[in-house]
C-alpha cells in the first residue's frame, strides 16, 4: 500500500470512529417524594400538638421531644417502596437535656426506634456528650448503628453545638448497599462529620418522615427534652437512566466490526471525606487521539517515501 492510500485509509478510520462512539448522557435522575420549607401548614399527625407545631411566623416546625413519652409528629403519606434515595433537612437545636435525644427517621408505619425498616439520624446529649448517630433497623430486624464517638467508628470524637444550624443528609446507595450520614454546618458550609453502614439487605416499604420517642424508654424520667426546630425536609429517589448513542450518518461504505468487552471493577468505599468528581472526558476523544497518532504515521511514512524518490 503506498503513502496516499495509506493517508485516506488512516482518514477514513478516524471518521468512523468518531461518527460510532457513544455519547454519554447523565445516569441519574431524581424524582422528590416530599417536599416541605414549612412556608405553609405542612399538616403532620401529631400526639402531642402542645410541642410539636408548625410555626407560622417562622415557618418551621418546632419540636420538643422527650424519652419515655412516646410521643410523635410524622408527614403525609409517602410512595416509597425501593431504590437509592437521598433525604435532606435542617435542623437548630435549643436544648438537649441530658438524657435526650432528637431524632428524625423515614419508616414504616410504626415509628419505633427499635423496629424496622427504620433509617433513623439522631442528636442525643448521653454517656459521650452531645454526638451524633446513624441508626438502621433493616426489614429483616437487623439493628446496626455508628456514633460520632471515637469508640464507634475511629475517627475522632465529633459533637454538635446547640444553637447553630445544621443541615443533615442521609443518601442510600441500593446498589452498593451503603447508607451513609453527613452533617454540615449550614452557616459556614464546613462538614461537621459524615460516616456509613452496610445496611446487608436492600431497605424497602418505607412510608413516614417522622420525629418522636416511640420505644424510646430512657430511664423512666419524662422531663428531659430535647428542643428545637426542623425546616426544609426534602426525600427524593435517585434512578439510573440509560445511556444514549449519536446516529450513524453517512458511514463509509465498508464499516470496521468492533467487539466491546465487559468489564467488572472492585468498588472501593472511602469514608469521612468528599471526593470532587473529574471532569469527564468526551469518550471519542481517547479514540481520536489513536486515530490522529496513526495519521501522523502516515505522514511520515508518506515523506520518507518522497525522499526516496
Amino acid at each position: 500500500m503506498n503513502a496516499a492510500k495509506i493517508i485516506i485509509v488512516s482518514i477514513l478510520t478516524l471518521l468512523v470512529f468518531l461518527t460510532v462512539s457513544p455519547v454519554l448522557a447523565d445516569t441519574s435522575a431524581q424524582k422528590t417524594l416530599y417536599q416541605t420549607n414549612f412556608a405553609t401548614n405542612p399538616r403532620w399527625t401529631t400526639n402531642n400538638p402542645s410541642v410539636d407545631y408548625w410555626d407560622s411566623s417562622k415557618e418551621m416546625y418546632h419540636f420538643s421531644i422527650a424519652p419515655g413519652t412516646g410521643n410523635y409528629a410524622y408527614s403525609p403519606a409517602i410512595d416509597y417502596e425501593k431504590g437509592s434515595f437521598t433525604l435532606d433537612y435542617d435542623v437548630t437545636l435549643e436544648s438537649v437535656d441530658e438524657g435526650s435525644t432528637f431524632r428524625l427517621g423515614f419508616s414504616g408505619t410504626e415509628m419505633d426506634v427499635g423496629k424496622g425498616p427504620n433509617v433513623i439520624t439522631a442528636f442525643s446529649n448521653a454517656k459521650y456528650g452531645q454526638i451524633m448517630t446513624l441508626r438502621l433497623i433493616t426489614p429483616s430486624a437487623k439493628l446496626m448503628e455508628t456514633t460520632s464517638d471515637t469508640s464507634s467508628y475511629g475517627g475522632p470524637t465529633v459533637k454538635y453545638a446547640v444553637n447553630t444550624p445544621y443541615h443533615v443528609r442521609v443518601a442510600y446507595d441500593d446498589d452498593a448497599e451503603i447508607l451513609t450520614m453527613t452533617v454540615t454546618n449550614k452557616l459556614t458550609g464546613t462538614q461537621l462529620w459524615s460516616y456509613f453502614l452496610s445496611t446487608k439487605e436492600p431497605l424497602k416499604n418505607m412510608n413516614r418522615i417522622y420525629i418522636g420517642s416511640v420505644g424510646d424508654y430512657g430511664d423512666g424520667s419524662t422531663n428531659k427534652f430535647a428542643t428545637g426546630w426542623i425546616d426544609n425536609i426534602q426525600l427524593a429517589t435517585t434512578t439510573s437512566a440509560s445511556v444514549t448513542t449519536t446516529p450513524v450518518t453517512s458511514p463509509p461504505t465498508t464499516q470496521p466490526t468492533f467487539s466491546l468487552k465487559p468489564t467488572t471493577k472492585p468498588t472501593t468505599i472511602i469514608p469521612l471525606t468528599s471526593i470532587p468528581t473529574p471532569a469527564k472526558k468526551s469518550p471519542g476523544f481517547g479514540i481520536a487521539a489513536i486515530a490522529g497518532v496513526g495519521i501522523i504515521g502516515a505522514l511520515m511514512v508518506f515523506r520518507q517515501e518522497h525522499k526516496k524518490q
